[in-house]
């Protein structure tokens, strides 16, 4: 394959980000862009090329060799199962779903086609994660503190916690998807939310939550998150092990240990540009670096669903062994 088509579900800011980075290869061609408000698809094709298509089925019809489902978290599932359907390989934006039955149900589907997939968790592509692991590599982690504090963001469907998943699955799952990557698997959640939403119209969800975690090889954490802000304040996340503190964000790692303390900056929109590479490459069969595909993003919407469940509950939720769902301590099966 020398050039790679692709087409967009979506024409909103995620799905903008991705046209830019996209065409700016020279082995790629947008060739179709399907948005429920046709204006947008319209818009997006007139900068980028392709063609403003008026469904997701149009839009497979012009032959994609890979598609790009950049939707709300409340709108996936259709698009999913019809690109599955087709056999196209496919790059869906996270969170993956507001709920867990609607993830699970999809990645049961991918893992029965055997369809390339890749997850937008481009934290993962940060060129400090390799130096942060590496550090970690003979020190056992003992605490995780993690945050995501900021604003509400200017989309109706944001402050809605069935449309969203809420401040925890729709930013914050950025944070949780490195703390698995560098602490391990989180076994058991404690969540607290306020009960008060942010001063937006129609907002359900909390404001402020704070979780507790435990983890499979012994070490505890939090996470905080928050919506109450005019600004994003910090999201990241700080890591304490046996002489070594690393405290790492987009925007680079900060290492504190028995040599003192130094900074080693990181690039995110190099790591917004490295993981559309990634899947182009992996597409055209030139490459192999999908750091996150479908049935990994699971594993931390998992996670973070659970943190969700917990503070809407009031219950302790235990994830059991990744693949599996989470559940409640009264037995019930965790659901958003």
């Amino acid at each position: 394959m020398r050039v790679c088509r692709v087409g967009l579900v979506g024409a909103g800011g995620v799905a903008q980000r991705h046209a830019r980075v996209l065409t700016g290869f020279d082995d790629v061609e947008l060739v179709a862009v399907t948005d429920v408000t046709p204006d947008a698809a319209s818009a997006l094709v007139g900068q980028h090329g392709g063609r403003a298509c008026a469904d997701v089925a149009e839009l497979l019809a012009t032959g994609p060799d890979a598609v790009y489902i950049c939707v709300p978290p409340f709108a996936h599932g259709p698009a999913e199962e019809a690109v599955i359907e087709a056999g196209v390989p496919m790059f869906v934006e996270k969170p993956v779903s507001a709920d867990l039955g609607t993830a699970e149900r999809i990645a049961d589907l991918v893992a029965r086609s055997g369809l390339r997939t890749a997850v937008g968790h481009h934290w993962r592509y940060l060129t400090v994660l390799d130096e942060a692991r590496a550090l970690l590599a003979d020190r056992p982690v003992r605490l995780v503190s993690g945050a995501w504090l900021d604003k509400v963001p200017p989309v109706a469907w944001w402050s809605r916690r069935d449309r969203s998943g809420g401040p925890v699955v729709e930013q914050a799952a950025h944070v949780l998807d490195l703390i698995r990557v560098l602490a391990g698997e989180v076994t058991e959640v404690t969540a607290y939310g306020n009960g008060t939403p942010p001063p937006v119209d129609g907002a359900d969800i909390d404001s402020v939550t704070t979780a507790a975690l435990r983890f499979a090889d012994g070490a505890v954490g939090t996470l905080s998150a928050a919506c109450v802000l005019g600004w994003k304040h910090r999201a990241g996340l700080e890591i304490l092990a046996d002489g070594l503190a690393l405290a790492l964000s987009e925007d680079g790692l900060t290492i504190r240990d028995a040599d003192g303390e130094r900074h080693v900056p990181a690039d995110p929109d190099a790591a917004r540009v490295a993981v559309d590479r990634a899947f182009v490459d992996a597409v055209r069969g030139i490459g192999d670096d999908v750091r996150v595909p479908y049935a990994e993003a699971l594993a931390t919407q998992r996670l973070a669903l659970a943190v969700a469940d917990s503070a809407r509950t009031g219950a302790t939720v235990r994830l059991t062994t990744p693949g599996l769902p989470a559940v409640l301590d009264t037995g019930v099966t965790a659901d958003a």
